[in-house]
């Protein structure tokens, strides 16, 4: 089942023809490749030909040849109508040594239009970021957002079940056609694995991954706490796994570059200043965290704050922690104009002492901006003193 990526879709089809690299970015399996094959059938539908069009998938034995920038740059160049414009893809170009240098020959020639993604954040580092400095937009793609993820099922299903089974089952692509909780649970330890192993372990080149699955198993039961790596390094001791807090910076460093995890830090609202110290770390697909640690501890109440951080970078936001004073709002979100909105998220406030508790730090803050409070309370949307409670299913799904 191929879900419509509307937002990522738009995006490609809006820099479509411009002379710019387009870069799609985003953990394995998330839906880039699929997000090429909905795009060519959009450039299908515009009457260019399939001629036009070369693709390359770097994960395919059959290209194994071309992973070597000089071999890769020839074999696209021999295929290039001279006439007409070309739509270059190359998927998870990760695999090609130096590809940067292919990719840079590719963007010069004025009848080449390129698309690359890869699977990790360092893959746009370095050398390539260097050498094709302003002249590439990155989209930064997630798993399925939970509208994208209820657009798979029968409207009969109510928003809550399917929610249970979006943080449950998990928000990849492929897991709506698997209806087998072990297929589930299979797919995901291949991810889970392949990231690992893959992305961390070889990049970084870690020396025990046993070690390293220990901070994992730590990172995903913390999710939404702030979290530093000499706190990592204590509790990891405490419980007879001695590590630095050098060693797991440098874990932490490899979990993030392979983008299953995201940092947010701090930011001082009424001081208007960027904080350096104690994070907080979100995972891009909250079913992992079930495949890893099963369904013991469940805070149900930092897994909805997940999905809420995750839904605000799919809008856009660069998204902070806020500190207000002596509370903390969950989410600063700033767009690429400078607007600023504020999130509170709650499992419940049908408490009296909660909702009080909730609405304090957002209270405290003097400024006109949005303010939000997001809950799993199917109420009528509410205000208090300008402070918006809104129910956070309807939220995610844009009503």
């Amino acid at each position: 089942m191929n879900i419509k990526r509307p937002e990522y879709l738009k995006f490609l089809l809006d820099w479509q023809d411009k002379q710019i690299i387009k870069v799609v970015s985003g953990i394995r399996r998330c839906g880039k490749s699929t997000l090429f094959d909905l795009f060519q059938e959009q450039l299908l539908a515009q009457n260019i030909q399939q001629e036009q069009i070369i693709n390359i998938n770097f994960e395919d034995a059959e290209y194994e040849n071309l992973c070597e920038y000089h071999a890769l740059y020839k074999y696209v160049k021999d295929r290039m109508l001279p006439d007409k414009m070309n739509y270059i893809f190359l998927d998870e170009i990760q695999h090609v040594a130096d590809y940067q240098k292919a990719v840079d020959s590719l963007f010069i020639k004025k009848n080449a239009d390129v698309y690359i993604t890869g699977s990790n954040a360092y893959f746009m580092s370095g050398e390539l970021a260097t050498l094709l400095s302003g002249r590439y937009i990155e989209l930064k793609m997630l798993p399925l957002s939970f509208k994208e993820y209820t657009s798979a099922f029968p409207s009969i299903i109510s928003k809550e079940e399917l929610y249970r089974n979006y943080v449950y089952n998990s928000s990849f692509p492929y897991t709506v056609n698997l209806t087998d909780r072990r297929n589930i649970h299979a797919y995901l330890d291949g991810i889970y694995n392949t990231v690992v192993l893959n992305d961390i372990v070889t990049r970084k080149n870690i020396q025990d991954p046993s070690m390293l699955k220990s901070v994992l198993k730590y990172m995903f039961d913390n999710i939404g706490n702030l979290c530093t790596a000499k706190k990592i390094a204590d509790t990891m001791t405490s419980a007879g796994r001695k590590i630095s807090p050098r060693t797991v910076e440098n874990y932490l460093d490899g979990i993030l570059d392979s983008l299953l995890m995201y940092k947010v830090s701090r930011y001082d609202i009424k001081g208007k200043e960027y904080l350096k110290l104690q994070d907080k770390y979100y995972l891009a697909d909250i079913g992992l965290r079930y495949y890893l640690l099963g369904t013991r501890n469940v805070d149900q109440g930092h897994i909805l704050e997940n999905i809420v951080y995750l839904e605000l970078l799919r809008r856009g936001y660069q998204v902070y922690i806020g500190k207000a004073g002596n509370t903390e709002v969950d989410f600063v979100a700033q767009d690429y104009d400078g607007n600023t909105e504020y999130y509170q998220v709650s499992w419940s406030v049908h408490d009296e002492s909660t909702l009080q508790r909730e609405l304090k730090p957002l209270a405290s803050i003097n400024d006109h901006n949005l303010k939000v409070l997001l809950t799993m309370d199917n109420d009528p949307p509410i205000s208090y003193n300008g402070i918006r409670q809104k129910y956070v299913l309807d939220w995610l799904l844009d009503k």
